[in-house]
């Protein structure tokens, strides 16, 4: 049998780092963190969205606009912006989306009625209750005009 210069027999290696961890260690925390940042981002998706409390109504400036909204007894919500009334309807997940920005839906009729009032252009308001454009059906075009 051969000794090393530190004295060990040759061939034989010390069995932990000299931090007391053996690369083995190293190797299986490295494959953990990757393992867990891999799956984070699946797990918050299984999350269910975050609730805002419970309250019956708000009123807030948000970007130079109003945005008030009420609960009503039915457990609706009448959210106007800037005093004009802004329609926002319920999606089957508990989420809510507007009228105006109908591509993404929030936790909450606040949080909607927000992106609503960035989605508006600067001066532009939403029309008064009542003043929809009618569709009119002229010569079977159904009101599309090239």
């Amino acid at each position: 049998m051969a000794i090393g210069i530190d004295g060990t027999p040759k061939g034989t290696q010390p069995s932990a780092a000299p931090g007391g961890r053996t690369r083995r260690d190293v190797a299986r925390g490295l494959r953990t963190g990757a393992l867990t940042a891999a799956l984070a981002p699946l797990l918050a998706a299984f999350r269910a969205p975050e609730r805002a409390p419970d309250r019956a109504s708000f009123d807030r400036m948000h970007r130079g606009r109003r945005i008030q909204g009420v609960r009503t007894a039915d457990g609706h919500w009448h959210v106007t912006l800037d005093g004009r009334p802004l329609h926002l309807m319920r999606r089957a997940d508990g989420t809510w989306l507007s009228m105006v920005d109908h591509y993404c839906s929030y936790p909450t009729p606040l949080d909607a009625a927000r992106a609503a009032a960035d989605a508006l252009a600067p001066g532009e308001r939403l029309r008064e209750a009542g003043t929809e454009p009618r569709h009119q059906h002229r010569g079977g075009r159904h009101g599309v005009r090239a």
